[in-house]
């Protein structure tokens, strides 16, 4: 049987100068079917090459703590500081099955098992009547968008995977698709490395139209159109779910927990009908543009790896 770590030295000497022509930074070992071996290890022979010279960060500088004052007596004549009120109750997100003001109420879910059973054709003619009410009801104009074109989504309606980012671009408003910018761009280059193409996934937002300045709107505002992308999610029945960026991880999964503690680990997303869905969150792709380091693509490439393995499984 062949050494493993030679098989990918070897795939990696053949796909570097595709790598170099496509600027491809997410080599895809995958297809090599070996995902337990770092980089590290497949970068250089030496027995013909010489790695380069990593730096390693220096360490932070040692933190110690300040001395605590002394707590002050307090004044005989100084009243006690008036206790401050809770703060207010956060919104609740509304029940996707019941009714909302200014909305019609949902209809009952399609059982689990005939949804998963419908056609292709079946579950585009179900998107196109969810996206005829979206339509109709707008919910967007909750947050007073200013927009060119609404981004549904796209991709295969029986895809195994569906990518969800926050909300379009000013390059998707424009274009009316989901991650066409730099953004999507390097989501392109991540989906290659995972070894499938983009047209056999599924991909949307949480919001349909590009917010003022790109800002996710609070919470109370973006709400009413959740409904609209766990109905996409029910059509589409995915056997997982990546969610890209904190604001659509925490609208998904109803949390407040941070990215550092969400992403590289498996959550779940259980839709009306009661189908539970596994969800990786990761970082998003603009996110990764803007803090191009070793260190967070590794994380990226690491939740994908996850991801793939789970595919495999499915």
């Amino acid at each position: 049987m062949a050494d493993p770590i030679q098989q990918l030295r070897s795939f990696v000497r053949q796909s570097a100068e595709t790598a170099r022509l496509l600027d491809v930074d997410f080599i895809p070992v995958y297809r090599c079917g070996v995902l337990d071996v770092t980089l590290s290890e497949i970068v250089a022979d030496p027995a013909t090459e010489q790695a380069s010279p990593r730096i390693a960060a220096a360490p932070p500088p040692a933190m110690t703590a300040p001395a605590k004052p002394a707590a002050a007596m307090p004044s005989p004549t100084k009243p006690a500081p008036a206790l401050r009120p809770p703060p207010p109750a956060k919104p609740a997100i509304a029940p996707l099955d019941g009714p909302r003001p200014g909305f019609e109420p949902w209809p009952a879910p399609m059982p689990a098992e005939d949804a998963q059973a419908r056609s292709a054709e079946e579950r585009h003619a179900a998107m196109a009547a969810l996206r005829a009410r979206y339509d109709r009801e707008q919910p967007h104009q909750l947050f007073k968008p200013v927009f060119n074109n609404l981004v549904w989504g796209e991709g295969d309606v029986r895809a195994a995977v569906m990518f969800i980012g926050e909300a379009p671009g000013e390059d998707e408003d424009l274009q009316g698709r989901p991650f066409v910018g730099r953004s999507g761009q390097l989501l392109d280059k991540m989906i290659v490395a995972m070894g499938i193409e983009r047209s056999s996934l599924y991909i949307a937002n949480v919001l349909k139209a590009r917010p003022v300045n790109n800002k996710f709107p609070v919470e109370a505002e973006a709400a009413p159109s959740l409904p609209y992308l766990l109905e996409q999610i029910a059509i589409v029945g995915p056997s997982l779910i990546v969610t890209l960026g904190l604001a659509a991880t925490r609208m998904l999964l109803d949390t407040e927990a941070s990215m550092g503690d969400l992403r590289g680990r498996w959550s779940e997303l259980t839709i009306r009908d009661g189908r539970r869905i596994p969800v990786m969150p990761t970082y998003h792709p603009s996110y990764v543009l803007r803090s191009y380091t070793e260190e967070v693509r590794g994380k990226v490439w690491s939740d994908l790896k996850m991801v793939m393995e789970r595919l495999k499984q499915a």
